[in-house]
């Protein structure tokens, strides 16, 4: 049985190679093998800080004499090319053939195919035929899943593609031209905000009707849904592809996708080249996704996807049904972080939390004088992020870098969660990383009001189902590197205090040492 093979191959090289710090190898991998020989789909949590659980997969892979498809993201495929699948495939001694690519090989081919979440995602949801339906699919990453679907299926209109719609459209040209106008002065109406983008109102949702209507008569409701020729899939069999009037590839998806209810149409702004960018994104791919999921097993592998072993409310939100759940905990012994969570802060939304907050990172920057290591400062708030900046700076100096990754000796890092999200792997594991409110997506940013407005249409809990768990997932992405150094978790928002769900918060930072005062002695013996 593949089961007892992997374990007994798996638990020998990590004695030889000395690897023992993830102790969770020996029993993700008996499951993978398990998913593997059964063919049913998994979701493993595996609560690591890094990506040390991954020889827990390559070695039922690399064993099984199927074939097995990997997907992961280029950074994830090039660390495994690299090091671990050379260490793997010499100590089994397996001559399973290993490719990299965006559709599978042949019918014939029996290895390892690793491709990339945009490449699969694509093939899957538009039924492109590029990977065989039943062969085991392990999704490296999938904390990101969501995030991938809705990028995947996100569709625009550049700058450039009204120039290219004049062309295909000459005899509108004048029309074309006027609604660009139109727009561009309606946008530029709204007041900025520091997100950039606005949420498309119903005013201009018709005049984009009235200009596909115009280039086309055909697109009427009553004729059926419009899809782009490249997906082979018309609009009804009433009329042949040579009775549609040609619309460019980005206009043919943008008008598809803009008349659905659950999607968001919205504007980004780019205000200093007086140009914007429409874009139409689904607020929920469950729908898309569900699909897709009995097409072959799959076994879903992530850092931190649910609070719950039975990840529900993850698998609500990207329409995945039963299926074997396993939760990993971060190890005490390995990850365990210092937690300074003083109360009696000025909660987040009131005048006075800026100054309360400014003092605070204070004494915390001067507590690690000594200490060699970065302190990372993550603030949500754009205007916040820059106003704490310019304070820092003044007081220490070019230590002070506001989104940047090249840090000088004792580097003081001010910067947004979706900046430390993307860069974290470059910057030397922090002691101290210094949260300044709770990563609760704002409902001033229109798309999560567009989101938040969706949930409450269909009377749905959109606190516990959309702003908590992202909350929650961005949170424990967030600690890891301070997780790999046992460092100091300094979390200065008094929410997590006196808010119902602070329980929740806590139990997401777990395993942790609690104190509600700072200690001088956490950076003594950081040199």
């Amino acid at each position: 049985m593949i089961e007892v093979e992997v374990h007994a191959s798996l638990r020998a090289f990590l004695r030889e190679q000395g690897q023992l710090s993830w102790p969770h190898h020996l029993t993700m991998a008996r499951l993978v093998a398990r998913a593997l020989r059964l063919g049913r789909s998994a979701l493993i949590q595996t609560g690591s800080t890094q990506g040390r659980y991954r020889l827990s997969y390559l070695a039922p892979a690399l064993l099984w004499s199927g074939p097995v498809i990997l997907v992961a993201p280029i950074s994830t495929q090039q660390w495994l090319l690299r090091m671990e699948i050379p260490l793997m495939r010499e100590w089994i001694g397996t001559d399973k053939p290993i490719q990299i690519g965006d559709s599978f090989p042949n019918p014939e081919f029996k290895g390892l195919l690793i491709t990339s979440p945009t490449a699969w995602l694509c093939d899957r949801i538009f039924k492109k035929g590029g990977f065989p339906p039943g062969i085991p699919t392990l999704i490296d990453g999938a904390d990101d899943l969501e995030n991938w679907t809705r990028n995947q299926l996100k569709c625009s209109i550049n700058p450039w593609d009204w120039d290219e719609l004049m062309l295909a459209s000459p005899q509108e040209a004048d029309l074309i031209r006027d609604l660009r106008v139109r727009l561009t002065k309606a946008v530029f109406q709204h007041p900025p905000n520091p997100y950039n983008c606005y949420l498309i109102e119903e005013t201009e949702r018709n005049a984009l009707q009235q200009l596909f209507e115009r280039l086309d008569p055909n697109i009427k409701e009553q004729y059926g849904t419009l899809y782009s020729y490249e997906d082979k899939i018309y609009r009804s069999s009433d009329y042949s592809q040579e009775q549609y009037h040609y619309l460019p590839k980005s206009w043919q998806d943008f008008w598809h996708y803009s008349k659905k209810s659950d999607w968001l149409i919205w504007a980004g702004i780019a205000r200093s080249q007086g140009q914007f960018s429409l874009y139409c994104e689904p607020i929920e791919v469950a729908d898309s996704l569900s699909k897709i999921w009995s097409d072959q097993p799959v076994v879903l592998i992530g850092r931190a996807l649910d609070l719950e072993t039975s990840a529900s409310v993850y698998r609500q939100r990207l329409g995945l049904g039963e299926l074997t759940c396993l939760k990993f905990s971060p190890d005490r012994t390995s990850e365990l972080i210092q937690l300074y969570l003083p109360d009696g802060i000025p909660m987040p939304n009131t005048p006075q939390f800026q100054e309360a907050l400014t003092r605070q990172v204070r004494s915390l920057i001067t507590l690690t004088t000594n200490s060699t290591s970065p302190v990372v400062i993550l603030v949500g708030d754009v205007p916040l992020k820059a106003q704490l900046g310019a304070v820092l700076a003044a007081e220490f100096g070019s230590r002070v870098a506001v989104e940047k990754t090249e840090l000088g000796e004792r580097g003081i890092l001010v910067c947004g969660w979706e900046f430390w999200h993307s860069h974290q792997e470059l910057i030397p594991h922090p002691r101290l990383l210094i949260i300044t409110t709770l990563p609760i997506p704002s409902l001033e940013n229109p798309l999560v009001a567009g989101q938040v407005k969706y949930y409450k249409d269909r009377h749905l809990d959109w606190f516990r189902l959309y702003l908590l768990p992202t909350a929650l997932n961005e949170l424990q992405r967030a600690i890891a590197p301070v997780r790999a150094s046992q460092g100091v978790i300094a979390l200065l928002d008094n929410r997590v205090n006196h808010r119902s769900y602070g329980s929740q918060v806590l139990s997401a930072l777990s395993p942790f040492a609690r104190i509600n005062y700072i200690d001088a002695s956490w950076f003594e013996s950081d040199g």
